[in-house]
């Protein structure tokens, strides 16, 4: 379980292919205070630490994350958001995030605005698992590689997010652009939600 408080970049070493899985070396600041087994969160991705290795550790993507997530396309060099599994008694500051990709967006506009950035992404109209349809609603919550984030606007198979310098700053939106692709987390309650009703129908 995650809260999409994103602690530190992560950058990607190596990439190994073995048989159907991918393993992902990366570099971090936080690498002395993992351990292996441990559940990380990368750009909303939940994977297991498998190896530590100085400040460089692995995690392993197996074939059904591939297929589902944008690992396959990362590259050696590229920034990730990383955050740690929540703390039981901590402040949630973001929302429920559960580290489990729904479905991939793609960067529909990147602007500059008075100091803040706007990003727009468009994404499949495709059912989630359960039948339930994906939805965002104005000021609810998205999880957009990671990062925890409130909807500014909301059309049918795509949402706006607003963006503050420091979350620009210290996440992977400073690499963002038309065309990129990112990992999506619907909210887990208006998944809930959605599926009761659909059952209703």
């Amino acid at each position: 379980m995650f809260t999409g408080i994103i602690e530190s970049l992560g950058k990607i070493t190596g990439i190994d292919t073995e048989e159907g899985n991918r393993h992902i070396r990366l570099q971090s600041s936080m690498t002395s205070e993992l351990k292996v087994d441990q559940s990380l969160a990368h750009n909303g991705v939940c994977l297991t630490v498998v190896a530590i290795e100085g400040d460089e550790y692995v995690v392993t993507a197996v074939q059904e994350t591939l297929i589902k997530t944008t690992i396959g396309e990362w590259q050696v060099g590229e920034l990730v958001n990383l955050e740690r599994a929540m703390q039981m008694g901590a402040r949630l500051d973001g929302h429920i995030v559960q580290g489990h990709v729904d479905q991939t967006a793609e960067c529909i506009q990147a602007e500059e605005t008075d100091g803040s950035w706007h990003f727009r992404f468009q994404y499949e109209p495709k059912a989630l698992e359960g039948g339930s349809p994906a939805v965002t609603i104005e000021k609810g919550s998205i999880t957009v590689d990671g990062v925890s984030l409130t909807v500014v606007d909301s059309t049918e198979n795509a949402f706006s997010v607003a963006i503050i310098p420091y979350t620009y700053e210290h996440t992977c939106f400073q690499q963002y652009q038309v065309g990129r692709k990112v990992n999506l987390e619907f909210d887990v309650i208006g998944k809930y939600v959605s599926r009761l009703l659909s059952l209703r129908d």
